[in-house]
């Protein structure tokens, strides 16, 4: 953690005041900004009405999709966890900014819409585990919450700061998407998408598209992401 200049310290009392805005954390660290070695990065895109970037790109989902229909899992519940486990492994996709400052959390929680026999969507929240079983019954549960509900279920600004916003265009390959924004820049959960894969020379796949504030990270931080993605996919 030393790249960060992180600042431990105790929860300041404004976190611990809103604590239901952090789902289940093991630790949070305060990165000491002034002494960050993304100072300047931090403070120029954070400055922008609109400092989120990020790229679509296609992930061999050939292994995961077969291990998914041999063992009679969902295939989106076995790729979401993969995505998790990946997500989870990089540092920089796992700050955020709180209350003006920057916060990195040690584990970050699952996020995503979930469609509905009607046309329409709802939003989930569930805890992330890195054990597929639990991992896999959490989704589950939310499915049948969400199924069985009307509207979108869950108000954004309840939601913890600790997560990951996934979507899924089940319906379509895509080489680009556009996500909707009321441009704050203090805006800093991650947001990826999920599309129809693909068959060619015999391999399928899949559409990935990933957003990220670019005060907290990198096109590298991003390729880090796709990079395990994918070898959670092949395992």
């Amino acid at each position: 953690m030393n790249q960060f200049c992180v600042k431990l310290s105790a929860v300041p009392d404004v976190y611990n005041k809103n604590f239901q805005r952090f789902a289940k954390n093991k630790l949070m660290k305060v990165i000491d900004i002034e002494n960050w070695n993304r100072k300047e990065h931090f403070k120029f895109f954070s400055a922008m009405k609109s400092p989120y970037f990020g790229f679509t790109t296609e992930v061999n989902c050939t292994k995961a999709y077969e291990t998914a229909k041999e063992n009679g899992y969902s295939f989106f519940s076995y790729y979401l966890y993969k995505s998790m486990v990946a997500i989870n492994s990089v540092d920089e996709l796992k700050l955020r900014m709180v209350d003006d400052q920057v916060i990195l959390f040690d584990e970050v929680h699952v996020g995503s819409t979930i469609g509905r026999t009607d046309g329409t969507f709802g939003f989930s929240f569930f805890h992330y585990s890195d054990d597929f079983t639990i991992f896999n019954q959490r989704l589950q549960d939310q499915i049948k919450t969400v199924e069985n509900s009307t509207g979108l279920g869950i108000r954004n600004e309840i939601l913890p700061a600790n997560h990951i916003r996934h979507t899924t265009i089940p319906w379509n390959s895509f080489s680009a998407i556009v996500h909707p924004t009321n441009f704050d820049p203090k805006e800093s959960i991650p947001k990826i998408a999920f599309g129809k894969f693909s068959v060619r020379e015999g391999k399928k796949m899949m559409p990935v598209s990933i957003e990220a504030h670019h005060g907290l990270a990198d096109g590298i931080h991003l390729a880090k992401y796709f990079e395990e993605f994918q070898r959670q996919l092949d395992l």
